[in-house]
């Protein structure tokens, strides 16, 4: 959250269905089965955390209705889909090789770039590649950090 004294942590999610966590292993440079090994036997000291240089953002596409009562089943298509941009699926489906809504949170883009812009101009690229009717997202996400 950005207040007046600068930005301020209020809660750090580490689901994998997360956004947060989304960005954050969008710049891990290390092997994260490696990682969660160590970690689960208590060998965390033996393996390197390596990060890449540069910045990540997600934005979440949701379904019509969404945070309440929310459309499921809606056809869905996806574009190709831009560089340094990966889409990570949550409320999807497929019946019948069709692609379709089936959560809230239907799918996230994350970007990746040099820079905090950069990376969010390249997650809203990619939610250009993303189609179907009533979704929506945000469309201030990180954009006070530049102010």
């Amino acid at each position: 959250m950005m207040t007046k004294n600068g930005p301020r942590l209020l809660e750090y999610n580490v689901r994998f269905g997360d956004p947060e966590t989304q960005s954050v292993l969008s710049l891990l440079d290390s092997d994260l089965a490696e990682l969660m090994v160590a970690c689960a036997k208590g060998e965390l000291k033996d393996v390197s955390l390596n990060t890449k240089e540069g910045s990540a953002a997600t934005v979440v596409v949701a379904a019509k209705g969404y945070p309440g009562t929310y459309e499921r089943g809606t056809e869905m298509t996806l574009q190709a889909v831009p560089e340094h941009v990966t889409l990570f699926h949550a409320g999807t489906t497929l019946q019948n090789e069709i692609l379709r809504t089936s959560g809230g949170r239907v799918i996230a883009s994350t970007g990746t770039g040099p820079s905090l812009k950069a990376a969010l101009d390249r997650a809203y690229d990619g939610v250009k590649s993303i189609h179907f009717a009533g979704m929506q997202y945000r469309t201030d996400i990180g954009h006070r950090a530049f102010k």
